[in-house]
């Protein structure tokens, strides 16, 4: 059985796939050359998935068809338990640039002037969010070049992020009349309310420094250490218990909004269900015995 500090080598080799457009909608197809991937890329690298946004040409706009790849990829790693970690990234020269403008003009043509067209896409927009809070894995974004918008939203919404050094962040709808008020969902959550406010109100944009202050983001690396420093991070949760930090995660978000007395309770309940899985057992006997845990996973 692999050891706690090392992820599973049952997938040894680095394996691509890709979320293509077909006659069915999006197809999850397995390849193996980056270059011919579709709109979001995924290559496993032994028990974390990375997940890499496809379309540099757009700064890898929330488009309809990207929001659909993110849903699709989201539902399969859901069941996919031979992965621990999930890292997203962004192609190109940013990480992503919120949602597509001009196709949010064009759903103004409807009838309607494009209201129920714009409700749905903040919903499918809000759904891809909550799929990733809810995602059994922790997910780590990897941004670099810009997050602004939506895009920012994506970074706050992520469990943890590493960014490359001289990244910038900004929720900066209100500088073109469209306050970003879904995004403000997750960065109130993840940032102090003021300092949320103010780059809501102001529309400006923060640095690497700024954002590892506030809490937006782990750290920032160099933008060529980028991706061995975020993996790096991936690995060391992913040798973890998968079973605990599942667990963990679900719990984290849920006693979080909990006052805390219950919160306590709560916890010491996930707590118990906790102690009693056979790989927790296994895992303390072996710390107690001064030797590598014989788990399951």
């Amino acid at each position: 059985m692999p050891s706690p500090g090392n992820p599973s080598d049952r997938r040894s080799s680095s394996t691509a796939f890709a979320f293509l457009p077909s006659r069915r909608g999006l197809e999850f197809v397995e390849t193996e050359e980056r270059h011919k991937m579709g709109i979001l890329d995924r290559e496993d690298r032994g028990r974390v998935a990375h997940l890499r946004m496809n379309a540099p040409e757009k700064l890898n706009a929330l488009s309809d068809e990207m929001l659909a790849a993110l849903k699709e990829a989201f539902e399969t790693l859901r069941e996919d338990r031979e992965i621990g970690v999930v890292v997203l990234s962004g192609a190109g020269k940013a990480f992503c640039a919120g949602h597509d403008l001009k196709e949010m003009q064009a759903g103004r043509q409807a009838e309607d002037g494009g209201a129920a067209w714009f409700g749905d896409l903040f919903a499918r927009c809000s759904a891809v969010m909550e799929a990733i809070r809810t995602l059994p894995q922790p997910v780590i974004a990897m941004p670099h070049g810009i997050a602004t918008a939506a895009g920012c939203q994506l970074v706050a919404t992520c469990d943890m992020a590493v960014a490359a050094e001289g990244t910038r962040f900004g929720v900066n709808g209100v500088n073109i009349g469209l306050f970003c008020s879904t995004p403000m969902v997750a960065l109130s959550r993840n940032i102090p309310r003021k300092q949320a406010f103010e780059m809501l109100t102001t529309g400006e944009f923060i640095g690497t420094d700024r954002a590892v202050e506030l809490g937006l983001i782990n750290r920032a690396v160099p933008q060529d250490q980028l991706e061995a420093a975020t993996m790096d991070l991936a690995e060391k949760v992913a040798g973890k218990l998968s079973a605990a930090v599942r667990i963990g995660k679900a719990a984290f978000y849920d006693q979080i909004e909990m006052p805390v007395q219950d919160a306590y309770a709560y916890t010491g309940e996930v707590m118990v269900r906790n102690m009693m899985l056979r790989d927790t057992d296994e895992g303390i006997r072996a710390f107690i015995e001064k030797r590598p845990p014989d788990w399951s996973q």
